[in-house]
């Protein structure tokens, strides 16, 4: 599964309040942080949607579907540039667990 895969079952899981996907296999210190980072910024998206919801964009700009997709992949890029900025310090609290988790559950 690639990193980005598993980022976009992560983001849609955690809309619809579901578990997130398994990683079904042993992944290397940096593929894990990635995908700690990954995790970190789909979380950081969710939290600054909010913001988002009741700002609107002036006119003659403003309004329709194309706004709220826009607004949408703003959202997650701003998630994903904190992330990369260091941060909350999910990611690495989620790296930290992955990793003991492979060392729990050698194959």
């Amino acid at each position: 599964m690639s990193d980005s895969t598993f980022a976009l079952q992560a983001q849609t899981a955690l809309s619809n309040g579901q578990a997130l996907p398994k990683v079904g296999h042993r992944l290397d210190p940096a593929q894990a942080r990635r995908v700690a980072q990954d995790y970190e910024s789909v979380f950081l998206s969710q939290v600054l949607k909010p913001m988002f919801d009741n700002t609107d964009a002036a006119a003659p700009f403003g309004g329709g579907f194309a706004e709220d997709m826009w607004r949408s992949m703003e959202v997650d890029e701003y998630g994903k540039a904190v992330a990369r900025a260091g941060g909350i310090g999910i990611a690495d609290a989620i790296y930290r667990q992955i990793l003991k988790t492979q060392e729990v559950h050698k194959p």
